[in-house]
């Protein structure tokens, strides 16, 4: 599921709710990342798991199910939540100038010894120092 996320800006800068209360209960884990310029994140499934994670533009989500794969670019200004159930492939890319901030909720405690998550490249990451 793919959802746009409202917004809200001032002097201060921009507020959000990642995850709306009719979700949050049922998270086990939290996690915000800072992607930097050309970074990807995931290339990845959940084996069990339910990943929730939030997308503020711009950057490139690409999303493998059924064998399908699908391109979503979130624009400069927008914020998008994707609900990615076990077994769903998905990666993200940073495709601005700046670091990216990803919020992401898992419906599983991350265990780095046994986790969760199995290899999937989407998005080759690109060698920014060559």
């Amino acid at each position: 599921m793919i959802e746009p996320v409202q917004f809200y800006r001032d002097a201060r800068g921009w507020v959000m709710e990642p995850v709306p209360e009719r979700l949050l209960s049922g998270q086990r884990n939290v996690h915000v990342a800072f992607t930097g310029p050309g970074g990807v994140r995931g290339n990845h499934y959940h084996e069990r798991s339910t990943e929730i994670f939030t997308v503020m533009g711009p950057g490139l989500v690409r999303i493998r199910e059924a064998g399908v794969v699908r391109d979503v670019r979130v624009a400069e200004g927008q914020a998008f939540r994707f609900t990615v159930p076990p077994g769903v492939s998905h990666a993200i890319q940073n495709t601005s100038a700046h670091p990216m901030p990803l919020m992401a909720f898992n419906t599983l405690p991350h265990d780095r010894s046994c986790p969760d998550s199995v290899r999937d490249v989407l998005i080759e990451e690109q060698n920014p120092n060559p």
